[in-house]
């Protein structure tokens, strides 16, 4: 399949390559993170009212949830009595930024295999339909049937396989960038309960920054 589908194969077999490598450095980094797991949040935040910021900061240490670092730094910044609201809310801003881009790298390396794939595909299959013509014309007016039907389905190959790329990598990268909406927000309203509680809150909500693939700035901070 990949020497009869013309030399574009060897495109879609680095890029379906790449795309594997980071599906699979994506999903150990969330499930190392435990990005579901924020049970901790409710516990630490009892901790910070029993017992102040240092048992506090200690119980988010142990934890490797970006959630948890964006936590401990709102615990930090807002137990420090020379940090003012802006300058807290800024610190925690910038950390909570960090982690979701962290979160966030290579998904745009994803997206964009899941839609130049299919047009790398396009593209063999062109190429190959224009080649299986050329042969037609050669051979004139003795044109056998079955020339054309095989210049035609080993053209198609190119297409089937960068759809084949495509439709998951993009169902991956949807997935991905789902469970990145769902901890940013978990950060959001964690460091708000946390400035709240030392009263460093002078906004509704924090927003950490992110650069999505489609270009939109709605989490600017």
């Amino acid at each position: 399949m990949l020497v009869r589908g013309g030399p574009l194969m060897a495109v879609l077999l680095v890029l379906s390559t790449f795309a594997l490598a980071i599906l699979l450095t994506k999903s150990w980094q969330f499930l190392r993170a435990g990005l579901r797991r924020l049970a901790f949040v409710d516990s630490s935040m009892a901790v910070l009212e029993s017992a102040g910021a240092e048992a506090a900061l200690a119980a988010l240490d142990v934890e490797r949830n970006p959630v948890a670092r964006v936590m401990r730094t709102a615990v930090a910044v807002g137990s420090n009595a020379t940090l003012g609201s802006a300058a807290a809310q800024a610190e925690v801003a910038r950390v909570g930024t960090r982690e979701v881009r962290a979160l966030e790298s290579w998904l745009r390396a994803l997206s964009s295999i899941a839609h130049l794939s299919p047009l790398v595909g396009l593209l063999g299959t062109v190429l190959g339909m224009i080649a299986a013509f050329m042969r037609i014309e050669e051979a004139g007016s003795t044109v056998d049937p079955a020339l054309l039907s095989a210049g035609i389905w080993q053209a198609l190959i190119t297409t089937a396989a960068g759809l084949t790329i495509a439709i998951p990598s993009m169902a991956a990268y949807h997935f991905f960038e789902g469970e990145v909406d769902r901890v940013r927000a978990a950060m959001e309203d964690a460091a708000v309960r946390v400035l709240a509680r030392f009263d460093k809150l002078s906004v509704d909500r924090l927003a950490f920054g992110s650069v999505h693939v489609d270009g939109d700035d709605d989490h600017a901070v």
